[in-house]
């Protein structure tokens, strides 16, 4: 297998929505366990799909997508968002062979049909106004299966009441647009294909659909 050369297309699209806390790299005591066990469940549901090619949509600042060029280092990643002075400043300093970036539109996908393995949507869908057209874009690119992960309805925005945040938005943080009790996410989903795995780990839901 040819492992795609890095790219770094940063033609500019229209402002991403969302919001700016960096989960990821947390040092919060309280949510650090949380996170990690996120993360767990997101690797071990690509380990049961054993991709050679990634398609990460809406990988923000591409922490995760990193993890995963580090992970499978004989697989093609590669990471898309719209365009970000904050995403374009991270993306330049993420290097592995395997990886690589562009500025692209989730609801309008340039690339061909099944051009990917697995293509992956993690923390994006609650974030964008039309979530199944980015659903039909990503199945439309992946060969064998996507990878969504959303917030955890009503549990997220309890939790943020809990922990005294976003009080006046009822505890929505800003830039969700869609919510989804785990239910409701596997009735959307079970449109797009078979669910084959599903992970329900504080506060997130992770669905594996076979295309």
């Amino acid at each position: 297998m040819t492992v795609q050369t890095p790219v770094r297309c940063l033609t500019p699209t229209s402002s991403p929505v969302g919001n700016s806390y960096d989960k990821y790299t947390t040092t919060n005591p309280l949510a650090r366990p949380l996170v990690n066990r996120f993360c767990a469940a997101v690797d071990e549901l690509l380990d049961l799909c054993a991709p050679l090619s990634v398609l990460d949509v809406g990988c923000g600042e591409g922490v995760l997508t990193q993890r995963w060029a580090r992970r499978y280092a004989g697989a093609a990643i590669l990471g898309v968002d719209r365009e970000d002075p904050r995403c374009r400043s991270q993306w330049l300093g993420r290097r592995e062979p395997n990886l690589s970036f562009e500025v692209a539109d989730g609801a309008a996908l340039h690339f061909e049909d099944s051009s990917f393995d697995l293509v992956c949507g993690i923390e994006v869908l609650e974030h964008v106004a039309n979530p199944t057209a980015v659903l039909e874009q990503m199945r439309r690119c992946a060969r064998k299966a996507i990878l969504i992960s959303v917030p955890r309805e009503p549990l997220w925005r309890i939790l943020n009441v809990a922990r005294g945040t976003y009080w006046r938005d009822f505890g929505n943080t800003p830039g969700h647009l869609q919510h989804w009790s785990k239910t409701s996410l596997l009735t959307l989903l079970r449109g797009y294909g078979e669910i084959t795995a599903v992970r329900a780990v504080t506060p997130w839901t992770v669905v594996l659909v076979q295309i």
